[in-house]
């Protein structure tokens, strides 16, 4: 099937399964209006974000990448009452886009965007020993995924999930001699999960709106 058959199956799943969201779309159209670059999940892929946070009963989630929040909505989305969600976030111009639509999502008080490098924010969290997270979320630069699961374990506890965006690169994760560091990044993380003893993993490819890519799906085990 074509990209186009892919967008066209993505389009059918929103419209039977996910119906409109006003708060959402806004979202996503301040995002555009701000320059922001269109590389958030899909809907289908957000809803999916959602449905795992709440299966694993998350009261604490942490994310690697706020970009304008769009994944940050559905996940805060997943919270009870009294939980509460930190993202993380390099640029500032991003975070302010982001916390308008926090805000504007009615998830304010629950989501908060922290703006650093994300190594210089999970070090922080160990030093300060933040509490553990129930689920997290890692969509930020590839080069890094390996360094941030690592630093996700030692905030984490055995039942945590943790889920990774931009696995599959269009099937460039095989290419072993790749100089594309993203891809080099990719494989690196696939060799620390290989090699983790506290985690078990797999990944999933999708196709989509997003084209051909995947996830990690990790759960902590002890």
């Amino acid at each position: 099937m074509s990209e186009a058959g892919w967008q066209a199956v993505d389009a059918f799943i929103g419209e039977k399964l996910l119906g409109d969201d006003p708060v959402l779309d806004l979202a996503l159209a301040a995002n555009a209006q701000a320059g922001l670059p269109a590389i958030d999940v899909s809907p289908a892929q957000g809803k999916m974000l959602h449905l795992l946070a709440r299966g694993v009963g998350a009261k604490r989630i942490l994310e690697v990448g706020t970009l304008g929040g769009y994944s940050t909505i559905w996940l805060a989305r997943a919270l009870p009452q009294d939980g509460r969600l930190i993202s993380l976030e390099i640029d500032p111009t991003h975070a302010d886009v982001a916390r308008a639509n926090l805000d504007r999502a009615g998830v304010a008080d629950q989501a908060e965007v922290w703006v650093a490098p994300a190594l210089d924010s999970l070090s922080m969290m160990q030093e300060r020993d933040e509490p553990a997270f129930d689920f997290i979320f890692i969509d930020a630069d590839k080069q890094n995924n390996a360094a941030y699961v690592r630093a996700a374990l030692s905030l984490s506890h055995p039942g945590t999930m943790i889920v990774v965006d931009n696995v599959i690169r269009e099937g460039r994760v095989l290419d072993a001699g790749s100089a594309d560091a993203n891809v080099a990044g990719t494989r690196a993380l696939f060799d620390m999960l290989a090699a983790e003893p506290r985690l078990t993993a797999t990944a999933v490819q999708t196709v989509g709106a997003k084209k051909w890519d995947g996830f990690v799906l990790a759960i902590v085990t002890h």
